[in-house]
Order: C-alpha cells, then sequence, then structure tokens
C-alpha cells in the first residue's frame, strides 16, 4: 500500500519513520509546503517521495496520516476521504462534535477506513493495566489519577486541553470501557494571552462510579507522563517515560473498619510487583493496524466513533471552561 503523511512536523516525522520501515507499505509520501523540513527527512529515508500539497502527491497514495495541526485536521481527513483514501487522523479528531460527525458520515459513505491516532490503545504497557483493571485484580476501582505535564510545546491554534487531553481520555475510555457522564474543568492562560496552558478536569464514569482526575499543562518544570489506578485491593502506576517496569502494582490498600468514621484507618503494604510487558513500539503497532484495516475493511479499534467520543468529551469540558460549572455529557449528544 502507499501511503502519504500530511504534515511532517514533530508527530509527522515519526510516522514517516514508522512507515518507511513496515514491510507492507511500497511507498510513503511526505507532504508538507516546507521543503527544507521534507529534505531533511529524505536524508533520512533516501527512498521517501515528497510534495508539497495533497493535490499534488494524491495519485502517488492510496491512504494517509494527517498530523497537521490539530485546528486543520477535520478539513483535510475530510478533503482525503473525498477523495477516496483511507484515512488516520492524529488526536483530536476534530475540534467540533459536528465536525468529528461529518468524518464519520463521510468515511462511511465511501466505505473507506477512517481511524484515530489514539496510540496509547496499541500501547503493551497500557493493555496489561486494562487487563489488571477488568479482571478484578485491583479490586474495584475507586480513582483514577493521570497526569501529562511538560513545558511546552505551546500550541497555536488549540489550548492545552485539546493538545495533551485526548490521550488520557482515551486511555480512561479504554481501561473502563465506558465514556463519563459529566465533566467539569478548570484552567487558565498563563503565557498566551487566550489559551489555556494549565487544565484540570474531574470526571465521572456513571457504571464504573469511578471518579477520574485529568492534569494536563505546557508550563510545568517536569515532564511527567503517568496513570494511577487506586483499587480496594491494590494500586497500579503506569509511567510512559520509564524504560523498565512502566507498569507496577503496588499491592497497598486503606481500609475503614468503622462505618462511622471514629476508628483509625487500616493500612496495607505487601510490597510491589511489575508484570512482564511484552514490548511493542504503539506508534508502530498503531500504524500496522491502520494499514491491515485498510486493506481488509475490518473496522479499527480506535475507529471514529472512538475519535468522535473523546471530542464529545473535550467539547463538554470546554464548555465547563466557559461556564466554570460541570457539564452533563447528555449536552454533547451526536446530532439526531
Amino acid at each position: 500500500m502507499r501511503v502519504a503523511v500530511v504534515g511532517c512536523g514533530y508527530w509527522g516525522a515519526k510516522h514517516v519513520r514508522v512507515l518507511s520501515n513496515l514491510p507492507q507499505v511500497e511507498q510513503v509520501v511526505a507532504v508538507d509546503p516546507d521543503r527544507i523540513r521534507t529534505a531533511e527527512l529524505q536524508r533520512s529515508h533516501p527512498d521517501l517521495v515528497t510534495r508539497g500539497t495533497v493535490r499534488e502527491a494524491a495519485p502517488l497514495f492510496d491512504a494517509a496520516v494527517v498530523a497537521t495541526p490539530p485546528g486543520s485536521h477535520a478539513a483535510v481527513a475530510g478533503g482525503l476521504l473525498n477523495a477516496g483514501k483511507h484515512v488516520l487522523v492524529e488526536k483530536p479528531m476534530a475540534t467540533r462534535v459536528v465536525d468529528a460527525e461529518r468524518l464519520i458520515t463521510l468515511a462511511a459513505g465511501h466505505g473507506l477506513t477512517l481511524m484515530v491516532g489514539h496510540t496509547f490503545e496499541y500501547n503493551p504497557a497500557v493493555a496489561v493495566l486494562r487487563e489488571a483493571v477488568r479482571t478484578g485484580h485491583l479490586g474495584r476501582i475507586r480513582h483514577i489519577e493521570t497526569a501529562r505535564l511538560n513545558l511546552g510545546l505551546f500550541q497555536r491554534d488549540v489550548n492545552v486541553l485539546w493538545d495533551l487531553a485526548p490521550h488520557d481520555l482515551s486511555i480512561l475510555g479504554f481501561l473502563l470501557g465506558e465514556q463519563p457522564d459529566s465533566v467539569q474543568a478548570w484552567g487558565r492562560p498563563h503565557v498566551h494571552p487566550v489559551l489555556e496552558d494549565v487544565v484540570h478536569l474531574n470526571l465521572h464514569y456513571p457504571t464504573a462510579d469511578v471518579t477520574a482526575h485529568v492534569h494536563v499543562s505546557w508550563l510545568d518544570p517536569c515532564k511527567v507522563r503517568r496513570v494511577s489506578v487506586v483499587g480496594t485491593r491494590r494500586m497500579a502506576v503506569y509511567d510512559d517515560l520509564l524504560e523498565e517496569g512502566r507498569v507496577q502494582f503496588h499491592d497497598k490498600s486503606a481500609t475503614s473498619v468503622d462505618p462511622r468514621g471514629a476508628e483509625p484507618v487500616v493500612y496495607r503494604d505487601a510490597g510491589v510487583d511489575v508484570p512482564a510487558v511484552d514490548w511493542r513500539e504503539p506508534l508502530e503497532a498503531e500504524v500496522a493496524h491502520f494499514l491491515e484495516c485498510c486493506a481488509t475493511g475490518r473496522a479499527p479499534r480506535s475507529g471514529g466513533s472512538s475519535g468522535l467520543a473523546v471530542i464529545r468529551v473535550l467539547a463538554a469540558a470546554e464548555r465547563s471552561l466557559r461556564r466554570g460549572a460541570a457539564v452533563e455529557l447528555r449536552e454533547m449528544a451526536p446530532a439526531a
């Protein structure tokens, strides 16, 4: 299959690298108006074909990865679908619910694969954590906390909510198998005049009756990529920055033996277990899955409906930021 990467910045360059090493890819086409950028990629990948626009490149590819700035995702992906191309669009799928719905309709109407780059759903360490949640290894889940922090990279067209929170929202949905029914957001811009660079989300997942807190920031001295899951029997930590032991199960808990709260809390700590993880680069697994779906017509794991679910939560969180109050997800229901 011939695959184009539209937008060859930081993340697009990673897609070029992965695609160039997959045997099922006949040709990789880098599409970006920045000729210096594509020339640099061509030095690392001599067989890479480069073009400045999608129109120029259109006869050369069958499927495309959209890695342009987030605000352009819906327009670029929509144009590709209308041109008869399978599309893997990076997160967020769109910046409006109505645009995400339109992409799903377009893909279905043309019989094309539409997939969203929720990379952590293809991460073997996250899969181990999901298994522990689903099998009850941690007990009943009480609370989940995620943190995605760093100094930068500041975006020009979206705030930190739309830039970083899609990762954590997709992880939460993957772990719990459901979407939240409410979200409350707090955030402020400190560097840019209007785009928030620090945002906190509180979410409630109704079936599991789990609360989750998401903290995303472009304005933190430390790089943090962590998910903590607190269960009644055990607690788990997923740290994406660790080379080894990305998932750790802490055999500890806290229990109140007195329902009135009059007696002291009882603590238990029986050590830490580090499960084995059969590692494969998540981006490689994601792209390989996309190509398989294009070839077979199989529905992608993180298809358009998955992307739409995350966009609905992001849109609700954005509304909560503006209102200063919690927003019910039913307010963001798909169009009839």
